[in-house]
């Protein structure tokens, strides 16, 4: 995404830092604390697969199972050619102290598959799919494992996931989430992550004592959770300065027309030339001048080398992972205000918590009742979360963990170790 970025392998270590401190602040039993960082589960496959032009290729692909304590594991699959275990493994583990957090009956899980999806066909994406599941059969289900889009996965491919394992085993919706509304999706699933995002922001703001009015904000990512996010912030009278895909973005200090700029990067494939906006790198964007920035694309983007330059006073995570602990000191120290990723971007297993529960009541919800419950979910945790950063003078990241941390550990303690 431009600049000095972390390595994605590196990931797992930022996890483990930011769990350490937190496991520390409550006192956590040792044998606990080694037990929470070690994934129930590592599936490593490959998949050999006929390409349309007729050679062959082996793909590799992970599914890591991190904990059921509390419930099914559940946590997206990505498809990107800098797929990783490591980077897969932490993921996994973001996963579950989210859904703990939110207080939704999930474990974490995380999958992913080594290849270039701009560079496959439809039918190879959907071959590849289908070969994916085929190895993780046995592994998945409504009561195990319920994968989710993630990066560079859609409604489509969850359709073929479910389609690939009812073929198997019957028809079941449940399986995973984030499918079509016409496949037993919910409505509101898709807008979910970004409208989270927003909830919270303008949940941060109060605290802040800004008013959303003419509010600046830049968003790093303009995929499904920045591009959704991005138009709630200007429902809510933002005004959007900044917004970028993985090749560069736009500036625009009065604020940019959303729909203009969607149209025009349908219409060329980039950003690149929009006539009502500078066009600058990723590492630019992070350094606009706003009062809101969100980084929305891939993890370890906001870094030591680029902390100084933030100039936000309100960061909302809606990318997993996407600042390294001494970069968080850094914005900690200059008083930016943090709303952790575990909670900025739990939208989307939140709805998708509610999609699953309706494909396992055979109901339908409207989207009106969906996106209500998703507020509630989104307000009680923010709230929590709050009230524990006040209490013990720590920050909402720490609190955060904190909170996912001791409901995990209970819930292991409960059900025995070995079950868990």
């Amino acid at each position: 995404m431009g600049g000095k970025e972390i390595k994605r392998a590196e990931s797992e270590k930022i996890i483990n830092y930011f769990f350490d401190v937190a496991a520390e602040k409550i006192n956590l039993a040792h044998s606990m604390w080694a037990l929470l960082k070690v994934p129930f589960r590592e599936i490593n496959v490959h998949m050999p697969m006929e390409m349309d032009d007729g050679s062959l290729e082996i793909f590799v692909g992970y599914r890591i199972q991190h904990s059921q304590a509390r419930g099914p594991m559940k946590g997206g699959i990505r498809y990107h050619p800098e797929v990783n275990l490591d980077e897969i493994r932490a993921l996994a583990a973001v996963m579950t102290w989210k859904t703990a957090l939110v207080g939704i009956p999930f474990g974490g899980a995380k999958g992913g598959v080594i290849c270039n999806p701009k560079e496959m066909s439809q039918h190879e994406l959907e071959r590849l799919t289908r070969a994916f599941v085929g190895r993780l059969d046995e592994n998945l289900g409504p009561n195990l494992d319920i994968p989710a889009p993630d990066v560079n996965t859609n409604s489509q491919v969850m359709a073929w996931v479910m389609d690939e394992y009812s073929r198997r085993h019957g028809y079941t919706p449940g399986v995973v989430t984030g499918k079509p509304v016409e496949l037993g999706g919910s409505l509101g699933r898709t807008e979910a992550t970004g409208r989270g995002v927003m909830i919270v922001a303008m949940e941060a703001l109060k605290d802040l004592k800004i008013s959303p009015k003419g509010c600046k904000v830049a968003l790093q990512g303009m995929g499904n959770v920045g591009g959704n996010a991005a138009t709630f912030f200007a429902e809510q009278g933002c005004a959007v300065v900044g917004i970028s895909d993985s090749r560069g973005g736009l500036y625009n200090p009065s604020g940019l027309n959303l729909t203009k700029v969607s149209m025009y990067k349908e219409e060329t494939g980039s950003l690149d030339g929009f006539p009502e906006a500078d066009y600058l790198s990723n590492r630019e964007l992070l350094e606009l001048p706003c009062d809101i920035l969100v980084p929305a694309a891939l993890e370890g983007v906001i870094t030591e080398e680029n902390a100084a330059g933030i100039k936000a006073k309100l960061l909302v995570e809606a990318a997993n992972i996407p600042t390294t602990p001494g970069a968080d000191k850094i914005l900690n120290d200059k008083g930016v205000f943090i709303v952790p990723d575990l909670i900025a971007n739990a939208g989307g297993v939140a709805v998708s918590y509610l999609e699953w529960t309706q494909n396992l009541q055979s109901a339908y919800w409207e989207e009106e009742r969906v996106n209500r419950k998703l507020r509630k979910i989104m307000l009680d945790a923010y709230e929590h979360v709050r009230q524990v950063a006040g209490q013990n003078k720590v920050t909402y990241r720490t609190a955060a963990y904190a909170i996912a941390i001791k409901r995990v550990s209970k819930a292991m303690m409960l059900r025995g170790f070995q079950h868990a």
